[in-house]
């Protein structure tokens, strides 16, 4: 489980291919920052098992099975691209974000990204179809992993902004319109729908 409050944006270090799947290694965060070997830790918001070395070292390694590269931008990552991390919640951790499992529902896009004065943004986000049953207006979405508001949802589209902060420590430093965004519906919502007769 996940808050969608991320720790640190960094670059793609390695992309290495090989039959279904992919290896991913991305840049460490710097010294402190520990995943042990078979941990999860959220990339971009998918739920990934540290497949590398032991403690805090210059690299984490990922591998991506089929299915991930399916259901997320992943697939596409290039050296250099910047990805959020996210280590797992502890139980007893305070969650600040709201309930995140790291299991995307789709890749949507991001439409446009109007920058603010103060140093924050306002973008609208378009989701893939079926994913805007879900969107309600100041209710709860995961974008490449980031716990944020939904605004002014419109069939696919909603709106969402971006405080300066949040620019400054998550991928949308380096975001432009057209790129792609991993996206995760909210949990309790999904649950809901779910049960709904």
């Amino acid at each position: 489980m996940f808050t969608g409050l991320i720790e640190a944006s960094v670059p793609v270090i390695r992309v290495e291919r090989g039959g279904e799947g992919l290896r991913l290694a991305v840049r460490s965060p710097g010294k402190g920052y520990e995943v042990r070997r078979g941990q999860s830790v959220a990339v971009s918001g998918a739920c990934l098992t540290h497949v590398g070395a032991e403690g805090a070292g210059e690299e984490l390694v990922f591998d991506l099975s089929a299915e991930t590269l399916l259901r997320t931008h992943l697939g596409r990552a290039r050296v250099g691209q910047h990805v959020n991390l996210e280590r797992a919640l502890r139980l007893g951790d305070r969650l600040d974000g709201h309930l995140v499992a790291g299991h995307i529902d789709g890749v949507g896009k991001l439409l446009t990204i109007d920058r603010t004065s103060d140093g924050g943004a306002r973008i609208e986000v378009e989701v893939p179809e079926g994913l805007e049953r879900y969107l309600i207006d100041k209710g709860s979405v995961t974008l490449d992993g980031v716990s944020l508001t939904v605004v002014s949802p419109r069939g696919r589209r909603f709106a969402v902004a971006l405080i300066p902060l949040t620019i400054t420590q998550t991928g949308f430093a380096h975001a432009r319109a057209g790129d792609e965004l991993n996206v995760e519906a909210d949990m309790i919502g999904k649950w809901l729908d779910k049960l709904r007769p």
